[in-house]
C-alpha cells in the first residue's frame, strides 16, 4: 500500500509518496492551478499512479496542505458576511485594540472590516462573566437579523456574544434560528470556532471563519471528487495550522484553523528530521514561488502561538510560529519612486511565473537572477520537464533593472538576491535572536524549491554555522504531512487564581475537555491505543496583561506545586526573569487530541556511487563580487552516495530544488541522504 503527502503552493504543486512495504519514497511536482487547486492535486496523483504503475486502490492515505483559506483571506474573497452580537458591541470589529498595524508608517492602515456596518446586527442579551444569564436573548430581533440577511442575499452569518465561551445557550439558540430562516447559508458562532475569552479576537477568529468557510466547503468538494474520479478510497485528510490532520467534515467546521496548513506540515516534519539525525535546534528556512516561512524549533519541538495575524485579521487559533514576508522565486524586483531597487513582496505567481519560465511573465524576478547568475540551470528544471528561457531572463534584468540603474548585468542580478537574502535574514532573527536564541547553536534547515538556493548566503549573514537540506527539498512539506499525526485542540477559558480553593474547578474542567477529546478521537475513528492528550494551561502573574503557555504532563488533584513551578520556569524562558512570591492566574485550559498514525520512515541513502558517478557536468556560476564567475562542479544529487564529500564551488541539482556551495563551502551526505554543509569559518554574526 501507498501513502501520499500533498503541498499545495502558489507556484508549484508537490507530491511525496511512500510504500508502506518497503519505505521507498518518490517524489513529484507540478504547477499549481490557482483557478482550481484541486486540479493539480488531480494532475500529480495521476502521474504518480501512472508512472509507477500503481492502482488507485493500493493508496491507503491521502494528506494534504492547502493554502485556500489563507488566500481567501489575503485577497479578501470570502463569502458575503452576516454578523449578530450582543447590543452595544456592533462596532468592535473596527474599534478593534485601537493599534496602528505599523507604528511608524502612516501609508499602511488597517485591512477593511469583514463584516459592512449594515450586516452587523445588534441583538438584546447578555451573559454575565461567570456566564449566569443576565438578559434572555431577544429571539424576536435574531430572526429579523436573519430575514434581513436573507433578503440581501448574504453565504455566511457568524454569531458572536459576550461572555458566550462561559456559556454557549444563547449562541447555539442564535443559530437554530438563523439556520430555520437561511438553511444554506454557512454558520460559525464563536463558542464552537474559540471559547476563550478577549472578544475582539474571538469575533475576529469567527467572522474569518464563517468568510473563508463556504468557498472552502465547495473547493474540498472538488478535491474529493477528483479523488472518487481517480478511484482512490477514502476520504483525504488536510494539515491544519496547529501541525495535524484533520478530516474533510472538521474542515468544513473549522477552515480558519487551516490558515498555516502547508508551512505547519513543512516545520513538523523538519523537526522530526532533526530529532532523527541529531540535530534537535533549527531555523526551518522554507523558501517558495511567492514567500518565505521561518521557523523555530528549539530541542526537537517546534514553537507554538495561539495568536497571531493573517492579512491583517487577528486569529487565535493554536498553530505553528510561522513568520512569513513575501519573498519567494516568483518575487518581483521594481525600482521605486526614489531609484532604490526593491523585490517582493508582490510575485510573479505560478500564472505567468518568472520570465525564465516562458509562461508569458514580464517582470524580472529573483529566479531569473538565479538564471542570470548560471546558479540555477540555464536549460532545464525538474529533471528536464520544464524548458527555461535564460535569454528571455538576462534580457528582462537587463532591461527593466540594469540599464534603469546603470549597472552591470552581474551586478543587477546579485543586487536583487542581495536584497532578498537580507530580507529572509531579518525574518530569522525575529522568531530567534529578537527572541533571546543563539543562532550559533542552531543549523538552518533549508527547504522549499528556492530554500536551498539561498541558504549558505543567509546563514552566513546570520552567523549560522552549518545548514542541513533535506532530500527532494522543494517537496518537504509534502514529506512532513506523511510525518503528521491527526489531532485537534480544545480550549476553555478559566480566568480564576491558581489557589488551592480554585484548583479542583481547574480538575473538572481539564476532565470536561479530556471527554470532549476522547469524543472526538471517536468520532474521526482513532483506535484507542492509537489516542494521545496533550496538556497545558495559559497563565501570567497577577496584574499582567498576557500570559504564557505552561504544558502539563497531566492535571491532577495534587498538581497545583507542580503547576506553579512549571510556570514560573517557564515565565522566566519567555521574559527573563521569575516573581516566585507573585500571585498566578490561570487563564485558558487547554488539551490537544492526538490520534498517531503510520510514519513515513526516513529511507537509508544510497552506498554504491563514487563521486565522480554523481558528476553530470560543469558550468561557470557568478560567486559573487568577490570571486566572479567560477567554474563549478555539477552533480546530481541522486547519484550522491552517504558519506559523498562534495566541496565547493559546486552546484547540486534534484528534481524539486538545487543546492548552490560557494567556494569556501562543503557538503557532506549523511546516512540519511540530507546534506550537511560547513559554512565559511569567517562568517560575520
Amino acid at each position: 500500500m501507498y501513502r501520499i503527502g500533498i503541498d499545495v503552493g502558489g507556484t508549484f504543486t508537490d507530491f511525496t509518496m511512500i510504500d508502506e512495504g518497503t519505505g521507498a519514497v518518490n517524489y513529484h511536482k507540478v504547477p499549481s492551478t490557482p483557478h482550481d487547486p484541486s486540479e493539480a492535486i488531480e494532475n500529480g496523483i495521476a502521474d504518480l499512479l501512472k508512472d509507477h504503475d500503481i492502482a488507485p486502490a493500493q493508496v491507503s492515505h491521502i494528506g494534504h496542505g492547502t493554502t485556500v483559506a489563507t488566500n481567501l483571506i489575503i485577497e479578501r474573497k470570502g463569502a458575503t458576511l452576516g454578523l449578530i452580537t450582543t447590543r452595544g458591541f456592533r462596532d468592535i470589529m473596527e474599534i478593534g485594540r485601537q493599534i496602528r498595524p505599523h507604528l511608524c508608517d502612516y501609508s499602511v492602515g488597517k485591512p477593511p472590516t469583514l463584516v459592512k456596518r449594515l450586516h452587523r446586527v445588534e441583538v438584546g442579551e447578555r451573559l454575565d462573566a461567570r456566564g449566569q444569564i443576565v438578559e434572555p436573548l431577544d429571539e424576536g430581533a435574531v430572526r429579523e437579523a436573519a430575514e434581513l440577511f436573507a433578503r440581501e442575499g448574504l453565504e455566511a452569518v457568524a454569531i458572536c456574544f459576550l461572555h458566550s465561551y462561559r456559556n454557549p445557550v444563547h449562541e447555539q439558540r442564535a443559530k437554530a434560528i438563523v439556520h430555520e430562516i437561511l438553511p444554506k447559508a454557512y454558520i460559525s458562532i464563536s463558542c464552537e470556532v474559540l471559547p476563550e475569552f478577549r472578544e475582539y479576537e474571538r469575533l475576529s477568529t469567527t467572522a474569518l471563519n464563517a468568510s473563508v468557510g463556504p468557498r472552502m466547503a465547495r473547493y474540498l468538494d472538488r478535491f474529493l471528487e477528483r479523488a472518487k474520479h481517480l478511484g482512490v478510497a477514502g476520504q483525504p485528510l488536510t494539515v491544519h495550522s496547529n501541525g495535524g490532520l484533520m478530516s474533510p467534515n472538521a474542515v468544513r467546521e473549522f477552515p480558519v484553523r487551516t490558515c498555516l496548513s502547508g508551512p505547519a506540515a513543512g516545520v513538523v516534519g523538519a523537526a522530526a528530521v532533526g530529532r532523527h539525525i541529531g540535530q534537535p535546534n533549527l531555523v526551518t528556512f522554507d523558501v517558495g514561488g511567492t514567500s518565505t516561512d521561518v521557523s523555530l524549533i528549539s530541542e526537537g519541538r517546534p514553537l507554538f502561538t495561539s495568536s497571531r495575524q493573517v492579512a491583517g485579521y487577528p486569529v487565535k487559533t493554536p498553530m505553528v510560529d510561522i513568520h512569513v514576508i513575501g519573498a519567494g522565486g516568483g518575487s518581483i524586483a521594481w525600482i521605486d519612486d526614489a531609484g532604490s531597487l526593491k523585490v517582493g513582496p508582490h510575485s510573479a505567481g505560478a500564472v505567468p511565473g518568472p520570465v525564465g519560465y516562458a509562461r508569458g511573465g514580464t517582470e524580472p524576478t529573483i529566479t531569473d537572477a538565479e538564471i542570470v547568475l548560471q546558479r540555477l540551470n540555464p536549460e532545464v528544471l525538474l529533471k528536464g520537464r520544464m524548458r527555461v528561457n535564460a535569454a528571455a531572463a538576462r534580457k528582462v534584468i537587463e532591461d527593466k533593472v540594469a540599464k534603469p540603474l546603470g549597472l552591470s548585468l552581474e551586478d543587477a542580478a546579485e543586487g536583487i538576491l542581495r536584497i532578498a537574502n537580507a530580507n529572509m535574514s531579518r525574518a530569522i532573527r525575529a522568531v530567534s535572536t529578537e527572541r533571546g536564541h543563539n543562532l550559533a547553536e542552531f543549523a538552518l534547515y533549508a527547504y522549499g524549491g528556492a530554500g536551498p538556493l539561498h541558504a549558505m548566503d543567509v546563514a552566513e549573514e546570520c552567523g549560522i554555522p552549518r545548514v542541513v537540506v533535506p532530500r527532494e527539498p522543494g517537496t518537504m512539506c509534502a514529506r512532513g504531512i506523511l510525518l503528521t499525526d491527526i489531532s485537534f485542540d480544545f480550549v476553555r477559558s478559566a480566568i480564576t487564581a491558581a489557589n488551592a480553593a480554585s484548583w479542583p474547578g481547574i480538575v473538572e474542567l481539564f476532565g470536561q475537555l479530556m471527554s470532549d477529546a476522547a469524543g472526538w478521537l471517536e468520532h474521526e475513528r482513532v483506535e484507542p491505543d492509537q489516542r494521545q492528550f496533550v496538556c497545558a494551561i495559559d497563565a501570567r502573574y497577577d496584574g499582567q496583561n498576557f500570559e504564557v503557555q505552561v504544558p502539563m504532563e497531566s492535571v491532577d488533584a495534587g498538581g497545583l506545586a507542580t503547576f506553579e513551578a512549571a510556570f514560573h520556569v517557564a515565565h522566566e524562558r519567555e521574559y527573563g526573569y521569575q516573581v516566585a512570591s507573585r500571585a498566578i492566574q490561570i487563564i485558558n485550559c487547554r488539551v490537544q487530541a492526538v490520534g498517531r498514525v503510520l510514519k513515513a520512515p526516513l529511507a537509508p541513502a544510497r552506498g554504491d556511487t563514487t563521486l565522480a558517478d554523481a558528476k553530470i557536468g560543469q558550468r561557470k556560476v557568478y560567486a559573487g563580487k568577490a570571486h566572479g564567475w567560477r567554474e563549478s562542479a555539477v552533480y546530481d544529487r541522486d547519484l550522491l552516495s552517504a558519506g559523498a564529500v562534495v566541496p565547493g564551488p559546486a552546484v547540486i541539482e534534484e528534481m524539486s530544488s538545487t543546492t548552490v556551495l560557494g567556494p569556501n563551502h562543503e557538503a557532506t551526505v549523511d546516512p540519511h541522504g540530507n546534506l550537511i554543509v560547513t559554512l565559511n569559518r569567517g562568517a560575520q554574526a
